[in-house]
Order: C-alpha cells, then structure tokens, then sequence
C-alpha cells in the first residue's frame, strides 16, 4: 500500500462505546490483524495502519460511528486491548492512547523494550519528537490530544496521532510510518488528515529546511530582542504552492446516505454472499450459526483484510457490514458480529496449524464480490437499509439506546414517546 495515503476532515463527537461494542471491537480488530499478518506480513499491516483511508474503513466495519474523529480513539483502543495477549505471538505492541494514556506512552515504550530487547529510551525518544513535530513543527491550529504508538519487535512502527479544533468542532489525524524515514523534520509524515483550514505552518516541509537553519541561526545571533527587531521587517509574502494529496471528506451528518458509498461495491459484496451460498459456506467453515447475514459481513470484513488501496475511497460502505452504535446506518447485529467473529477466528487458528482452507474460502469471497461488482444488481440502498432496520431484533440489533424491539417500533421512538 502507497505510504501517503492522503488527508481526511473528521468531525468532533462526543460519546462514549458501550462495553458490549468495546469488548467485540477488540475481539475484531484482533482476528482482522491476524489475518492481515498471516496472509500478508507484519510490515503490512504496519504500512495499512499508516493509511488513512483503510483505518478509517476499519473502525466502520467494527460498528463504530463511521465518519466521527471517536473511529480514532476506538479503534486504537480496540487494538492495545485486543492484541496485548497476542503480542508475544505476533510481535506487535500497542502503546499510548488518549489524554492521559497518550503520556504514558515513553513509559509503556520502556516496558516493551525489556520484553523484546529493542531500545526502549530510542522509542521513547522517538515518541516524543513525534508528539513534538505535530504540536510545534506543523502549526496547523489543531492541539494534539491522542497519541497511539505501534511497534513490532523488529523496531519498526506506526504513529497515529490526532488533534482538535474545538472552535470547528473537527479534528485532524496524523500518520507516521517508520519505513523510509530519513529525518524526523524533513517531510516525515506518511499522511495528514484535515481539510484546508488557511495557511499552514509546516516547518517539517523539505522546503521548510532554510527556515529552520535561519531560526536557529536567529536564535543564537540575535537572541529574543533581535527576533523581535526582525518580525517588524518581514513583509507578508505568498506560500509556495504545495501539491495536493487525495483528500477525504467526513461529513457533518450522522446518517449514512447514498451519495456516501460505491453501491456496485456494495452489490458486488451481496452478490459474492448470495453466490458463495451460506449452506455450503458454513459447511466449509464448519461454524455454526453461519447464514446468509453473516456471510454478507464476512464479504466486507474480507475486504478490509485483502482489498487494494483504492477500495477504501469510501469508508462508509464498510459499516453496512455490522452497523453503528448510534443506529447509523443500522443498529448493531450482535449475533452476526459473533458469528462473524467466530468465522475468522477459526479460519486463522487452523491456517496457523497450516490448514488454510477456511482462510482462503475467505478471500475467495473478497475475489469474487471484485469479479461481480461490474455487473452486481441488487436493492436500493433505502431498501437495504430498511430490512436490515426490519430484521434487526431478529439479528440483535443493539445500539447507545438499548435493544431493538421485536414490534418494530424503534427504540428512539419508543424513547421519544416516553418523554
């Protein structure tokens, strides 16, 4: 996957995820991690948590809202929970967090170098530059207040990091990605998330190299009175032009809409679901409980674990598979998320014992939504989203607002009528 994987806008949200969603979250991201390792490598996923695109796709496919900056906070949270007991197994090591995890982070980094041998005071070294470029080096008007660290016990790692501007109510994540880092203030970021919010200081820019000699230079020539002397000569000039990357947009609204999604990717995941035929499938699989739903979740999970780059132009499809917490696009099919946790669970236990069947029926199912897609009819996206709603207690659908009631009504109005 291309290491700049372009920016994004987040909206601010507030909130919190339930226990039952946190636990299942964990569960989640812990089998998709395996399963990207076993298929594809360590450094892979490495390189795909430094994508903006795909992490973002992540935490719609684990039920999380799916455009709000909480995708950031959750998912990383989901990680360090779920692969703390797998570290030893996978050699990859969480670190960090929000707020006041986020400065526990250089300790924790300690902590992982006494297991692994690697040098614990250079990742918390390092931890700390990061942490200082993205507050200092790039002023860009949003303050850093989560800070997740990554690192696999080659030494290789991933920074994700996130700031907010309240006045805006947005927030802006950054990426770092150790591989092909040469200098932490020259041009290090593998990606800014945000939109245009006016001009940027970037003093991590290559061409930003003069400027940082010059200040140094000031500030031990001149010293604080001869900086000031030399603010009153500057006259106002224009940037340079900066090349744009590819730009993601979250948008303000909570609902998923149409226009949010590729629906021919969507038909082509319904299509491979109905085609693979969930009889067969579960008997290949040998899980029970596996049906038509979940096997249509296992479609998009799938494509998390094996799809290119340019699948994840659209983050919002991904939680069709297992819904929202705040009932965007649906509540949260409880019985389809364990099967479908179960499902890849057994696939990567038994492709660790070198059978790999169950693994690859998986990826053939990503394969073959691909080959439909072109021609994939399927329905409306109203109409999807108004059976999942139907069927929802059926699926044990849950959300912020309790479980979905068998009648149909729905539990905000159930709740609205209350009041």
């Amino acid at each position: 996957m291309s290491r700049r994987g372009g920016s994004a806008d987040l909206p601010l949200h507030g909130g919190r995820v339930p226990a039952w969603l946190s636990e299942r979250m964990a569960k989640l991201g812990a089998v998709i991690t395996e399963a990207i390792v076993v298929e594809y490598g360590r450094d892979e996923f490495l390189r795909r948590l430094s994508h903006p695109f795909w992490f973002q796709s992540l935490g719609a496919v684990m039920g999380m809202d799916w455009h709000s900056s909480g995708i950031t906070t959750s998912v990383l949270g989901a990680l360090k929970r779920g692969l703390a007991p797998l570290s030893g197994d996978l050699g990859l090591h969480v670190c960090g967090g929000r707020g006041k995890h986020s400065r526990k982070t250089p300790a924790e980094l300690l902590l992982v170098g006494e297991r692994t041998g690697l040098d614990g005071a250079a990742l918390s070294r390092t931890s700390r530059l990061v942490a200082k470029v993205d507050s200092a080096a790039v002023q860009d008007g949003f303050d850093l207040y989560l800070h997740g660290f990554i690192v696999a016990n080659d030494g290789r790692w991933v920074v994700i990091q996130q700031g907010m501007n309240d006045s805006r109510r947005q927030a802006r994540r950054y990426h770092w990605l150790s591989e092909g880092i040469e200098d932490f203030v020259d041009a290090p970021h593998t990606a800014i998330e945000g939109q245009s919010q006016g001009e940027i200081v970037n003093l991590t820019d290559r061409r930003a190299a003069g400027s940082r000699s010059g200040q140094l230079d000031l500030l031990g020539t001149a010293g604080p009175d001869g900086i000031l002397r030399e603010l009153r000569r500057i006259t106002p000039q224009a940037p340079p032009e900066q090349g744009m990357l590819p730009h993601l947009v979250m948008p303000d609204h909570h609902e998923v809409r149409p226009e949010n999604i590729i629906e021919k990717r969507l038909h082509g995941a319904l299509a491979a679901a109905a085609e693979m035929g969930p009889k067969d499938f579960s008997q290949l699989l040998l899980v029970p409980g596996v049906g038509a739903r979940t096997v249509r979740s296992l479609a998009m999970v799938a494509e998390v674990v094996h799809g290119a780059p340019c699948r994840f132009s659209d983050p919002a499809r991904f939680s069709m598979a297992l819904g929202g917490k705040d009932r965007h696009p649906f509540p949260v099919p409880t019985k389809v998320y364990d099967h479908t946790i179960a499902v890849m669970k057994s696939a990567v236990r038994k492709a660790k014992l070198g059978q790999s069947e169950e693994l690859a029926a998986i990826r053939r199912l990503d394969a073959q939504a691909r080959t439909l897609e072109a021609e994939a009819r399927g329905p409306s996206f109203d109409n999807f989203i108004a059976e999942e709603k139907a069927r929802s207690h059926e699926y044990g659908g849950r959300s912020v607002f309790g479980w979905e009631p068998a009648s149909g009504k729905s539990t905000q109005a159930r709740l609205r009528a209350k009041r």
